[in-house]
This record gives C-alpha cells, structure tokens and sequence, in this order.
C-alpha cells in the first residue's frame, strides 16, 4: 500500500518566513554593534574631553600664575623707576647748590678790564648782566670771553647797548661809557647716571666722552 505525503503549508510561506528571520535577526546584529561602536566611540571622546580639560585648567593656572610674576615684575620696574628719579632730582639739587660759585668763578675770569657789573639777575637757567663798559670793545670782548666752551656759561646774547656820559668824580673827568645788558645761559650739570650712560654709549659710538664743563 503506497502513501502518498502531501505538505499542506505553502513553501513560499515559509522561505518568506525564513528570510525575515535573518533580515530581523541582521538588523539586530546591526544595531547592537553600532550601540557598542557609540559606547566605545562616547567612552574614547569623553576620556579626550577630560584630559582637554585637565590641560586647559593646567594652563589656565600657569596664566593666572604668569599674570601675577608679570604684575610683581610691573610693580618692582615702577619702584625703581620711581627710586631712579629720587636719586635724579637729589643729584639735581645737590649740583644746583654749586651754579652760583661756578657764575661768579666764571664772571670773575671772563670780565675783561675795564668793565664793571652793575646787576646780576638769575632766573633759573637764564642770567640777565647789567654793567657799564668804558667803549664797545670791551663790551665785545667781553661776549667773546663768556662764549668758551669750557666754561659754564654759553650762548651769550647782547641785549641793549648805549652810550651815556659818565658824571665826573675826585680826580677823573667826565666821559662817555657803553652801558649795555645782556644774556647768558647758565649750563646744567650732567647728573652722574646720565653721564656714565652718555659715555658707556659714546665710547662704543665715537669714542667721544660727554662731561660737565671743567675749569681750565
């Protein structure tokens, strides 16, 4: 007796069935790996994030740091700036003390004979001399002894002449003198820092040396 076997469920059904299975089943695979791609993917950028931000909170400490030697470093320079120009302004005054000795030294050796000082009047730098001379001459020479370029006085500059009649004394006649005015200014010692600077950097320069007007 033969049997004969006949399959009810439809073929096609079933390898549909199958496929979908697998596709479902890829789709799985596909999004598990790619959630452990993004967790190993997050983990590795979050661990690069930390360590940014450990070395930009580094370097922002050295800043801070930095900012605070460069506000010591500014307030140290304006300390000594401040002390430099103390020891400037002592100098100046203590070579001020001397300009009237070294005016009258020099007025003593540059007044040629035959004139005489009336009035010596000194406003800071500027000196204004009054005197009478007995010609015009004297009155040049005597420009011409103040312009020496070792002394202390310079730029001298003639500011009235005239003549006048000299009224008679015991044993001289009456005459005519040159009575005139002038300017003349007074040189500034050169302060001892500025000095040595001037000549450190003329010596590398020219080999010329600045220095204050010395007596001969």
């Amino acid at each position: 007796m033969n049997i004969v076997l006949i399959n009810l469920l439809p073929h096609r059904e079933a390898t549909r069935k199958k496929r979908r299975e697998a596709f479902y089943a890829g789709v799985f695979a596909s999004i598990l790996v790619g959630g452990l791609v993004l967790a190993l993917g997050y983990t590795v950028l979050s661990e690069m994030i930390t360590q940014q931000q450990s070395r930009n909170d580094f370097l922002k400490a050295e800043n801070t740091k930095l900012d605070g030697q460069i506000k010591d470093i500014a307030s140290l320079k304006a300390e000594i700036e401040a002390l430099r120009a103390r020891q400037d302004a002592v100098e100046s005054l203590q070579a001020d003390r001397n300009l009237p000795v070294h005016l009258f030294d020099d007025l003593t050796q540059d007044t040629p004979a035959g004139v005489q000082l009336s009035q010596i009047r000194q406003d800071g730098a500027t000196v204004l001399i009054q005197g009478v001379a007995l010609s015009q001459e004297r009155v040049a020479d005597f420009l011409r002894n103040l312009s020496r370029a070792n002394g202390w006085l310079e730029k001298p500059e003639l500011i009235e002449i005239r003549s006048q009649i000299s009224p008679a004394s015991a044993g001289n006649a009456a005459r005519v003198v040159a009575q005139f005015q002038l300017r003349v200014t007074l040189k500034r010692p050169t302060p001892a820092g500025a000095a040595s600077g001037a000549t450190s950097g003329a010596g590398a320069g020219s080999g010329r040396t600045a220095a204050t007007p010395s007596k001969s």
